[in-house]
């Protein structure tokens, strides 16, 4: 890695100590991976260092060709499947026949609905039967994760909740992406810098916010997809990481 700087290597040292205390005090912990440019910087660290934190992504059924491309490619590099899980096939039917294949445009309401049933659901499924998980979540992000950090508690699944790469600027993302050949979603060099569900996303004009192009027809402050919030609120309850 000498292509990173002596601040970055810090970074990255620091974060791999981070995943080596998951492993060594709240296994079993599993990786929620969007399959994006931060979650591919988190799956290298944890796979080349062989550390047991199973990682899995929210397959909702509406995601680009180029981000599901990026499970075969995660197998082509690393040799690893990772685990898939998908809305229940009934629920995703009653939305629709109730509200039409696009209601998420309709409302926030609506939009968080759709957010819940092809992803909140799935996501209590993955994380059943574990102490932790892992989030490629960064406090520049967003404004909405302006407090992030790096351990906090997870009232909503009774567990820790870990974001390694809090401390993380895009620049250190991409800087570790190109130093160590890590497999990347195409849509990046498309112009989305962060990637969600297709018809919810969309490339960002330069000068941007690196989430304008998530629900881009909503405020800032609501584009959440209810992953991270309990009762309306972001999960940062209480935070245990210095």
């Amino acid at each position: 890695m000498s292509q990173l700087s002596n601040e970055q290597l810090a970074l990255v040292a620091a974060t791999r100590q981070t995943l080596e205390r998951i492993v060594r005090d709240f296994t079993p912990a599993v990786f929620a991976s969007s399959l994006a440019a931060e979650d591919m910087v988190l799956t290298d660290l944890i796979l080349k260092s062989q550390l047991p934190i199973t990682i899995f992504s929210l397959e909702t059924g509406r995601l680009h060709a180029e981000t599901l491309a990026m499970v075969d490619k995660v197998k082509e590099t690393y040799g690893y499947d990772i685990t898939l899980y998908r809305p229940e096939t009934a629920a995703v039917d009653a939305y629709v026949a109730r509200n039409g294949l696009n209601a998420f445009y309709d409302s926030v309401e609506m939009r968080k609905e759709c957010c819940r049933i092809r992803k909140v659901e799935p996501l209590g499924r993955a994380l059943a039967g574990n102490q932790a998980w892992v989030t490629g979540q960064r406090r520049a992000q967003a404004a909405t994760r302006s407090s992030l950090m790096v351990e906090e508690d997870d009232p909503a699944h009774f567990m820790t909740k870990f974001n390694p790469l809090a401390d993380w600027s895009e620049q250190d993302v991409w800087d570790y992406i190109k130093a160590n050949n890590v497999p990347y979603n195409a849509l990046h060099d498309q112009g989305y810098p962060s990637i969600g569900c297709a018809p919810c996303t969309r490339a960002i004009e330069p000068g941007e916010d690196v989430r304008a192009g998530r629900w881009w027809w909503e405020n800032p402050e609501s584009k959440e997809c209810g992953l991270h919030v309990v009762d309306g609120k972001l999960i940062r309850i209480k935070s245990v990481a210095a």
